[in-house]
């Protein structure tokens, strides 16, 4: 059990951090002896614990009693942990390096967190506060420069490591289903559903020029093969053709989607209203924001889309910033769904400081806009669904990959073969911390001028040969919401043990959970600056369905259930 002391003001940082490390843990009492306590606060009292973890930038009431001296502060760094990198947002204290404390943090050639050996509790003292790094990432979130780091799936990682070194046995639910290393969700935004209703307006025009000045350009630039660029002449050349109906629409999305994503279930966002750019839109070009399609226009594809047990969402307008219009756009993509829940990808990515208050209200039971339009990566530092700041129901499904960022001219214009390496450092992540990874790919990128296809169907077969789970939006989110509702009550029975009592009270959880009891290594037996080292574990695979009561200490795993049945 981990106990917690932290500031009034952090409580929600708190409960979503461990929300995403699924792990027993109480806000602290002082009667009760714990096996890690974690504090940020100022004034430390005096523990019962076998490992403390103090977090912070400012001098603690304990840090002379304990030979920590302060060195220097900054605002923000970079700081080390082994091999892998820890961008800091708000302050961080260095320490002077001592012979009683042994280096764990580094903040270039300077110290950034200890660990000092007392006779009954190892003390880990770190100079940043946990907590507030925890509620930076979720509300304001990571600047470009920083997208490639999972920032605060490592805050996660640093802290189970810190107890397994000590000797402690650990409790936790992982953030994927049992039985595999990660979760993809893929996702289609439908900003366009074809080119044959853009007659004369500046999508056509466009068209027109990327597909031949433009595709010449990226042919010597080496975007582009030669038999692309064929092809995009031919494009170009049969619009006349397409606009009559005696041509196929090379923009038309779901018949080449469905076709290559055969059997794999997917997300497609897809405009409520036409010809609405929106209010309070502030960029160059906002009128450009209106489709020139709604769902209404979609005929027999949404239809088509859910037999095939896909999803269909909404990409939204006004509803970023409008609960009203939120919710008549909710109600338009409802009425031909006949789904019950509904999310929501922002057209453009809009969102502002109410945003997740604002869709809340309008009865959205998602949202997937957290992510970038010029990069790739985490902006939020997780590769994990969580809960935003000032939502109490409404969930965030992060983007981490969207074609756009990876290959437009104005964003990161890369080549295929850097886009496969981003890619590739995006997908070794979600395998080591879990969670999922969301992919956007947009409805014209397989077809001319983009021919950003090829790619999409190389990222998709190297996915599908790994040990992902592929589920809809919905089903990634629903999956997590039922990992949120798994509690943990501390049992301490007749016989003097305590016991671990793991609970749920809802849907079974299909595909299951796994409850992993973490054997650590020896106590003292200290791996210092170590990054992904292994620690053995047992896994139980649980649905939920019935009640778990684990007994272990150390080395020693003893497991049950309510009703006797066996969990091993």
């Amino acid at each position: 059990m981990i106990g917690v002391i932290s500031r009034d003001d952090q409580s929600a940082a708190v409960e979503e951090l461990f929300q995403l490390f699924k792990t027993p843990w109480e806000m602290y009492k002082p009667e009760r002896s714990y096996d890690v306590v974690v504090a940020t606060v100022n004034k430390i009292p005096d523990v019962d614990a076998r490992l403390l973890v103090i977090y912070g930038a400012e001098a603690k009431t304990n840090d002379a009693t304990n030979g920590v001296v302060g060195r220097s502060r900054y605002q923000g760094a970079s700081l080390s942990y082994g091999q892998t990198q820890l961008p800091i947002y708000g302050e961080v204290l260095t320490f002077e390096e001592g012979s009683a404390a042994v280096p764990c943090v580094a903040a270039g050639t300077e110290v950034a967190g200890l660990r000092v050996c007392r006779t009954e509790t190892t003390l880990i003292r770190v100079g940043y506060d946990l907590f507030e790094e925890v509620d930076y990432l979720l509300t304001v979130g990571q600047p470009p420069k920083n997208a490639a780091f999972p920032t605060l799936d490592v805050h996660i990682m640093m802290l189970r490591e810190w107890i397994l070194d000590c000797g402690i046995a650990l409790l936790e639910i992982p953030p994927v289903p049992a039985g595999h290393r990660f979760i993809v969700c893929l996702t289609h935004d439908i900003d366009f559903a074809g080119i044959r209703r853009h007659r004369l307006d500046h999508t056509m025009w466009g068209f027109l020029y990327r597909s031949t000045v433009g595709a010449v350009s990226n042919l010597l630039r080496g975007r582009l093969s030669v038999r692309e660029l064929l092809r995009s002449w031919s494009a170009a050349a049969s619009l006349p053709l397409v606009y009559l109906g005696w041509a196929k629409d090379f923009w038309e999305p779901f018949g080449w989607y469905l076709r290559i994503e055969k059997n794999i279930p997917a997300t497609y966002f897809v405009i409520p209203f036409k010809r609405r750019p929106g209010d309070k839109v502030v960029a160059p070009h906002a009128s450009r924001r209106g489709a020139a399609y709604d769902v209404s226009d979609l005929a027999h594809w949404p239809t088509a889309l859910l037999e095939e047990g896909c999803e269909v969402g909404v990409h939204g307008i006004d509803a970023w910033h409008s609960a009203e219009k939120g919710r008549e756009e909710l109600e338009k993509i409802a009425a031909v769904t006949g789904e019950s829940r509904i999310g929501i990808r922002m057209h453009w990515l809009l969102r502002e400081e109410n945003t997740f208050r604002v869709l809340e209200e309008a009865g959205y039971a998602y949202d997937s806009t957290v992510g970038y339009n010029d990069t790739v990566g985490y902006r939020s530092g997780t590769t994990q669904v969580f809960r935003p700041a000032g939502a109490r129901t409404l969930l965030e499904l992060p983007l981490h990959i969207q074609d756009g960022a990876l290959f437009f001219p104005q964003q990161l214009d890369l080549s295929e073969s850097d886009a496969w390496l981003r890619c590739g450092r995006l997908i070794d992540h979600s395998r080591t911390f879990g969670g999922v990874l969301t992919v956007l790919w947009h409805d014209r990128s397989h077809g001319p001028e983009r021919f950003w296809g090829a790619f999409y169907v190389r990222l998709l077969r190297a996915l599908t040969t790994l040990d992902g789970w592929f589920g809809t939006a919905d089903q990634v989110v629903g999956w997590f919401r039922k990992r949120r509702g798994v509690s943990f009550e501390r049992i301490e029975g007749t016989d003097g043990v305590v016991r671990t009592r793991v609970r749920y009270q809802g849907e079974q959880i299909l595909p299951p959970l796994t409850i992993r009891v973490h054997r650590p290594s020896a106590a003292g037996n200290w791996r210092g600056t170590a990054v992904g080292t292994s620690s053995n574990f047992v896994d139980i695979t649980w649905n939920g369905e019935t009640t778990a009561d684990l007994d272990y200490e150390c080395d020693s795993v003893a497991l049950g259930a309510a009703g006797g049945s066996s969990l091993r």
